[in-house]
Parts: structure tokens; sequence; C-alpha cells
């Protein structure tokens, strides 16, 4: 049975690859890099927030995204004002709050996302040569649960008011 030590252990090295993979795709000119060979010029932020907007079913509020980017709201205002000149993202009104106003990706916007995700992906598949595809699945899974829970606890801590009122059962 592994005890504490070997966990910390494997921890510690699991962390060293997450930061070295966290370098890697986040530098500067391989950002650049990627999105010149995609057509377009958005910050890695932006990239982020037109994720956000693409896995969404319907259009979102300002809000709702900043709290799923773990960011300020005047943050993604700004972003949604940048993206917006670019015509990748389009405002609407709220049709249950006419205060409010909702943002979706353009037809154009997602087509930039397409063509970044496409240009990403052929830098993953030249990286993943030679390792199988079970072991590539298996990274993927592990990978997409550490993602899931350390996002919860981040959003946690910066509004413990809400992960308060979802530990509370219903009665």
């Amino acid at each position: 049975m592994p005890d504490a030590t070997d966990n910390w252990a494997a921890t510690s090295e699991l962390e060293a690859v997450l930061a070295s993979v966290a370098y890697l795709l986040t530098r500067s000119q391989a950002h650049e890099r990627q999105t010149a060979r995609a057509g377009i010029k958005a910050a890695r932020s932006d990239i982020y927030l037109l994720r956000a907007l693409a896995e969404a079913e319907d259009a979102s509020r300002v809000g709702d995204l900043a709290a799923w980017l773990m960011v300020e709201p005047s943050h993604v205002t700004r972003q949604i004002d940048r993206l917006q000149a670019q015509q990748l993202v389009e405002r609407t009104p709220d049709a249950l709050d006419r205060r409010a106003r909702q943002v979706a990706l353009t037809v154009e916007g997602q087509a930039v996302l397409n063509r970044l995700k496409q240009a990403n992906i052929a830098s993953l598949m030249n990286a993943l040569d030679g390792i199988p595809e079970p072991d590539v699945a298996t990274t993927v899974g592990v990978l997409r649960h550490l993602v899931e829970r350390y996002a919860r606890k981040v959003r946690d801590e910066l509004h413990p008011e809400a992960a308060a009122a979802d530990a509370t059962p219903d009665t």
C-alpha cells in the first residue's frame, strides 16, 4: 500500500511536469507562432474566453464567463470589447434581464477558434509522435479530472459563499 512519502514524491514529480507543460504552452513566442499559423491575432486570455463561449450551449453573461474563467467581470468586459472589435463575438440583449447583455461567438469567431485548434492539434500530434494512443487517452482522462478538481477548488476559494451553498443539502 503506498504511503504518504510515495504520494508526496509522485505528486512532486507531477508538479514538475505540469510546470514544464504550463511554461511550454504559455510562452508568448509560442502563442504568437500558433496564432500566426492559424491566421489570427488574439491574446492568450482572449483564446480562453473564445473557448469558454464555444463550450457554452447558449450565449453567456459576462458574470458567468468571469466566474468560469476565474477573473473579475471588468476583465471579461475588456476582452469582449477587443473581440467584438474584431467581429469574433457579439453582444445581444438578455431576454430575461433588459439591463444585461448576452455574449456569443460569431461565425468568424468560431472559424478563428477552429483554425487555432487545428494548429494546436498539429503541433501536439508532432510532439506525441510515437506515443501509443491508449497512453494519450489515459493522460487526457487523468488531466481532465485534475483540471476539474483544481478549478473547483480555485472557484470555491474565490467564491466561498457559492461553495457553502452548494455543500448545503436541500431540505
